[in-house]
């Protein structure tokens, strides 16, 4: 099952996440280059791979600004940039 796309906030952009799986760590999967947590789960072997970590662990993953569900950036970001994002997806995502 799919979860729910939630946001975060992360200055003036939207970053799009899911969280999933109720283990008890907490794991945070950075995408690569492109992404889409949407997609991932049209992706029979990828799903399947969420669903094997969500069952040890809860799962947030994210699409990266300019990425699937996060708003659209007029220009890529630094590391300290994607470092806030990161950090406000953790936030968003709580425990």
């Amino acid at each position: 099952m799919q979860p729910v796309t939630q946001y975060a906030k992360s200055g003036d952009v939207h970053i799009a996440y899911q969280a999933f799986g109720d283990g008890p760590i907490n794991l945070v999967l950075v995408p690569g280059f492109v992404s889409n947590v949407e997609n991932y789960w049209d992706q029979p072997d990828f799903a399947r791979f969420l669903t094997r970590l969500a069952s040890y662990a809860r799962v947030v993953t994210f699409d990266k600004r300019g990425t699937g569900g996060s708003d659209r950036v007029s220009e890529l970001p630094g590391l300290d940039v994607r470092m806030d994002d990161l950090r406000a997806v953790m936030d968003a995502a709580g425990r």
